[in-house]
């Protein structure tokens, strides 16, 4: 490490290039906590950011990476993972000699081959990637953080640098993080994707009809319209440039098909084998004294609705049975990567515990998959919206996947506001409950 490169707020300076939602964050959060700040975005957004942080004088808006990269000692790409090569082709050989670079991308293996590609030899990489969207409170949740190419000084200086998020350090190989990031984001992600499409497909608002009215449902359609409030690149970068991703969407379509084939042929031996196969599976290892994440009062406390939760109607939960399913066909065991996951998934995790742990809910489920005929459009259009996102997927199309998520989002985006009030809510009450579980 060469004297420049020092933890100290008054010689050290940081680089973000990328001021996206989440490239924003950073600059608050560390400009907040003393560091000064030089950033840059596309050339277009230059006088825009100029005025936006002209009031703060620990944040400097220079015109393109160039001068930030120039500047810096420890520079963030905080970009989007179908640009990241691009964009450090662009800016990558005007690095300050001896300085840190990292990223701040979903998919490692293209950010760290842009690196390995354009970087000068002197440059050190640590590489991070906080696991969680960009108006979480940061506190505890996990940011993991990758010495791929860097001395421990130098890791020492990113972790200084990034203490004052007060957020839980995860020390994972790039390898690593991408099949964490899969197993825990990729089908999640597919299922509440696939669940707006399908409701946009039936001109729905699913608050507005009574039958999507009760805990789970709440769960759905709170965290789907969470993802359609933010921006498509940071869930299509993910899907389609992280191969162990497109495997698992490829079989939570799989699961999804092949279940609702069942229902639809009527074979309720090989379904319910098939269900409780599943659940053995995957919840079969907890403990007999293990404490489900989510409650009826919880569950039933985040609602859109005005429909009364006495109201509701049973639900075949298609999303659910299918997410079960793929986790046994994968081989994963979801509570073994609790110590690095996302809100978003620890959500879907325990809603998905609440229906296969809690008595008699999973037989009602599957009574109502094979018997009831209610909910059968709307899982007829789910099936097709899954295997719609899994082709996108599959054909590696930005464009199409773009169009596919703006058409929905757009559909949603009046209740946007008051689905992530109620989001936050639900993240910092089931946080809580999942800290201790995390960390042991």
């Amino acid at each position: 490490m060469t004297a420049t490169l020092t933890p100290d707020p008054k010689v050290l300076q940081i680089g973000i290039i990328g001021m996206g939602d989440m490239g924003r964050m950073y600059a608050r959060r560390l400009s907040a906590a003393g560091w000064k700040i030089n950033a840059c975005d596309r050339p277009e957004q230059f006088e825009k950011l100029k005025e936006e942080y002209g009031s703060n004088s620990l944040v400097n808006i220079l015109e393109n990476g160039h001068y930030v990269s120039r500047l810096s000692d420890y520079i963030i790409y905080s970009v989007e993972a179908e640009n990241i090569d691009s964009i450090v082709a662009t800016y990558g050989a005007s690095t300050k000699v001896g300085a840190i670079v990292g990223g701040q991308t979903s998919c490692k293996a293209p950010e760290i081959a842009a690196f390995e590609k354009y970087l000068p030899a002197d440059v050190q990489i640590v590489s991070c990637h906080s696991l969680h969207g960009p108006n979480v409170d940061t506190r505890g949740q996990p940011l993991v953080l990758i010495q791929h190419r860097a001395s421990d000084d130098a890791l020492d200086l990113v972790r200084t640098v990034l203490t004052c998020f007060n957020s839980q350090f995860v020390y994972l190989t790039a390898s690593q993080h991408d099949k964490i990031t899969a197993d825990t984001q990729a089908a999640t992600h597919a299922a509440f994707l696939s669940m707006g499409v399908a409701w946009y497909a039936n001109s729905q608002f699913p608050w507005e009809v009574p039958r999507y009215v009760g805990g789970i449902e709440n769960v759905k359609i709170n965290i789907s319209l969470r993802i359609y409030s933010n921006k498509w690149h940071v869930y299509a970068g993910l899907a389609i440039m992280n191969p162990a991703a497109q495997a698992q969407i490829l079989q939570y379509a799989k699961s999804v098909t092949e279940l609702f084939t069942l229902m639809v042929e009527h074979k309720a031996d090989e379904f319910r084998d098939r269900v409780y196969a599943a659940k053995k599976a995957v919840f079969g290892g907890l403990p007999a004294n293990h404490e489900l994440l989510l409650s009826d009062d919880l569950l039933d406390k985040f609602s859109l609705s005005n429909v009364p939760p006495q109201e509701r109607t049973p639900n075949s939960h298609l999303s659910l049975l299918a997410m079960v399913d793929c986790w046994w066909k994968l081989g994963i065991v979801p509570y073994d990567h609790m110590i690095c996951s996302t809100p978003l998934f620890r959500i879907w995790l325990g809603v998905t515990e609440y229906l296969f742990q809690s008595p008699g809910l999973l037989d009602e489920c599957i009574d109502v998959a094979l018997e009831n005929d209610t909910f059968r459009a709307d899982d007829l259009e789910f099936t097709v919206a899954a295997r719609s996102w899994s082709e996108i997927i599959t054909f590696g199309s930005f464009k199409l996947y773009r169009y596919r998520f703006e058409t929905t989002q757009n559909y949603f985006s009046p209740r946007f506001a008051d689905a992530t009030k109620l989001g936050n809510e639900m993240i910092k009450t089931i946080f809580e409950k999942t800290k201790q579980r995390r960390l042991h």
